[in-house]
């Protein structure tokens, strides 16, 4: 699904029929700097009650618009194969694919994509035996898999989940 975005003459931004004013893009510019943070940090930093910061947050985690996870370190939970791998598949059998690798634990991040392949998904494997598993054993298996490539992530010089942060003022 495709969202409308853009300001409105308020300077508010719109995503579809949601708007984000000033104070909503700044709560979770904190919480994507911090999801621990305080509620009662976070009026203070907003200059706002504690009382709306839960009514926010409570509208935005209600609506979908921010989920807060922890995002833990795949190499210190044991996972020593950390990778990207592009799926080429037959369109006709898009929904059936996408149902099936949405049931593999290893990916960790699925997404339907445009260009040379169909789909791209994040995965984590304890070893090389479980990654081989995953892609020979599951993935390549799936009716309407045509092929996988695989990339291996050698070093993470980049983990960025503040992006929401370049939002004008």
């Amino acid at each position: 699904m495709v969202k409308k975005i853009g300001k409105d003459k308020n300077n508010e931004l719109r995503i579809s029929n949601k708007i984000l004013d000033r104070v909503d893009r700044r709560l979770i510019q904190l919480l994507q700097k911090d999801g621990r943070m305080p509620n009662n940090a976070i009026a203070q930093e907003l200059g706002i009650s504690e009382f709306t910061v839960r009514r926010r947050l409570k509208k935005l985690l209600d609506d979908q618009t921010i989920k807060i996870v922890a995002v833990a370190n795949p190499i210190n939970l044991g996972f020593e194969i950390t990778g990207n791998l592009k799926i080429k598949i037959d369109l006709k059998k898009t929904d059936h694919v996408l149902k099936e690798l949405k049931q593999i634990d290893a990916l960790v991040w699925v997404a339907l994509t445009t260009g040379g392949t169909d789909i791209d998904a994040d995965f984590v494997a304890r070893s090389l035996a479980e990654f081989r598993q995953i892609v020979f054993e599951k993935i390549s298996k799936i009716d309407g898999v045509q092929s996988t490539e695989a990339s291996l992530m050698v070093d993470l010089v980049k983990d960025k989940h503040d992006w929401g942060t370049g939002w004008d003022e």
